[in-house]
């Protein structure tokens, strides 16, 4: 048995390759019956197939960073609204809880549609969600209209990216656990890039802001007209919402090389079949199977579904726990947290934050390529999860911005009126937990994702070929699952911080 996760599942039958001597892996001995883990035939994923799902990968998650990467810009178009302070809430819970519907919807019906239509649909939607978001940086909206515009613009992307995960992770399990690293990689890569780009924006919109000010004070025409394009926060969502436009359009002709490739039909051929082929048998034989209906057929697959998912649990809840703590408090609380050196620029500030914990992130997925640094177990990787729940208690001893004032629906009886000193005042330490909390979320949940469908290191799924799709798809639903309970959590915590009510405060 080999250490690496490149193992890539082919339905022709190769030579098994022999562990190398000293072989480190530890194997997850948890089945009851004492079946032993079966050594799947391997051979090394095509750098083709790897690129294209990382490319894949970053398109999956691309309207997810790109609207909490935005979050300043939206912000700022609501200030002076009552609806500012709750939009970051709102906008993570409408998403994830469009993401978790769509995605039980996907993953109940994923036998029924081939996967390279699913994903050609799903990216040209995304597309355009995404066109309409860099055209709203030139309009004039009211608060409300654009309130609205953002959550129902994020909806729809959320649905269309559900349908987009589903096909994707099914066949990067297919290809095995390198392929499905690298579309991992690929998620967390998106919002390092995302982030650098509105690093950059802002900083450049920040001096163009300040040297404006310097500047005479006289104000044209012209100085009127353009005086949105001079906004730091719509130039800087300009510029990434563009620029992910032109990538998605880059990611859909990837995916249709992708599907061109004769590696792609001998590995995912069974999926893509939708057709009954002329060898299946007599006439006779084929009105018996046209008998039996699509209902029983659907009953088989919902029966497969639920069967891998109590198999895998362990991993489910573990890779469900990861981004339930991460969307507890990334990022309601963490973009609420002040810099402690009044000379940096809120902006800037809150921009380097998000790319903070993207690099932790892609790091955390990245170093799920050395197989000596491979957790397999699921015990470990639940109690590896579990142990994330600390990194709330350290962001809420950081400088939090809380109201000076509470409301009279506050917990005023519970929490005292001044306003507590942060115990970490500094922002080195603030950007060092940060990037922990990103690197650990990134390697939990990958390698969660890794194990879960995996004949090689996962001996729940008994060296059952035809569940490796279902355990991937299951656990991509699990994980958003997951990042519902955090949306709904963070409304918990977030109204712990500002002593008000969160929903309307």
């Amino acid at each position: 048995m080999s250490r690496s996760p490149e193992a890539l599942y082919h339905s022709i039958a190769q030579a098994p390759v022999a562990a190398p001597n000293g072989s480190d892996i530890e194997l997850d001995i948890d089945n009851e019956e004492g079946i032993e883990e079966i050594i799947q035939p391997i051979s090394r994923v095509d750098s083709r197939i790897k690129w294209i799902n990382f490319v894949l990968g970053c398109a999956v998650l691309l309207p997810w960073n790109a609207l909490i990467t935005a979050i300043p810009y939206f912000l700022s178009r609501l200030s002076g609204s009552s609806l500012q302070s709750t939009f970051i809430s709102y906008l993570s819970i409408t998403f994830t809880l469009s993401n978790f519907l769509c995605l039980a919807h996907a993953t109940a019906t994923s036998k029924q549609m081939a996967p390279s239509r699913r994903a050609t649909i799903s990216l040209t939607g995304i597309t355009v969600l995404t066109l309409l978001l860099t055209l709203s940086t030139f309009l004039t909206l009211s608060p409300g209209f654009f309130f609205t515009f953002v959550l129902l613009n994020g909806i729809a992307q959320a649905a269309f990216g559900s349908y987009l995960q589903n096909s994707v992770i099914a066949v990067a399990s297919l290809f095995g656990p390198a392929a499905v690293q690298a579309m991992l990689a690929g998620q967390a890569a998106v919002a390092v890039v995302v982030s650098t780009v509105q690093v950059i924006s802002a900083a450049a919109s920040v001096h163009t802001s300040t040297e404006s000010m310097d500047g005479p004070a006289a104000i044209d025409a012209s100085d009127v007209l353009s005086s949105r394009a001079r906004d730091p926060e719509e130039r800087s969502a300009f510029i990434f919402f563009g620029l992910s436009t032109i990538f998605l359009v880059f990611s859909a002709a990837a995916h249709r090389w992708l599907v061109s490739l004769p590696a792609y039909h001998s590995v995912v051929g069974a999926l893509e079949a939708r057709k009954p082929e002329p060898e299946l048998g007599t006439d006779d034989e084929r009105r018996i199977l046209v008998s039996a209906g699509p209902s029983q057929g659907l009953l088989t697959q919902k029966q497969s579904i639920w069967r891998v998912a109590k198999t895998n649990v362990l991993y489910e809840i573990a890779v469900a726990y990861v981004f339930t703590v991460t969307l507890t408090v990334f990022p309601p609380i963490t973009s609420s947290i002040l810099p402690t050196n009044p000379s940096i620029h809120p902006l800037l500030f809150t921009s380097i934050h998000f790319l903070v914990f993207g690099l932790g992130d892609f790091f955390g997925r990245y170093i799920c390529s050395f197989p000596r640094l491979l957790v397999w177990s699921a015990k470990h990787l639940l109690a590896l999860s579990l142990s994330r729940t600390l990194f709330i208690f350290l962001f809420l001893l950081c400088n939090v911005q809380r109201p000076p004032n509470p409301t009279p629906e506050s917990l005023s009886s519970l929490i005292p009126d001044s306003p507590i000193p942060p115990i970490i005042n500094s922002d080195f330490l603030f950007m060092l937990i940060l990037f922990l909390f990103g690197l650990s979320n990134g390697y939990v949940a990958s390698m969660c994702m890794m194990s879960a469908p995996s004949l090689e290191h996962n001996p729940r799924l008994k060296g059952k070929k035809e569940d490796v799709d279902v355990a991937a798809t299951v656990s991509q639903f699990c994980l958003i699952g997951g990042l519902v309970m955090g949306s709904v959590a963070s409304f918990a915590v977030r109204g712990a911080v500002c002593r008000c009510n969160p929903f309307v405060l």
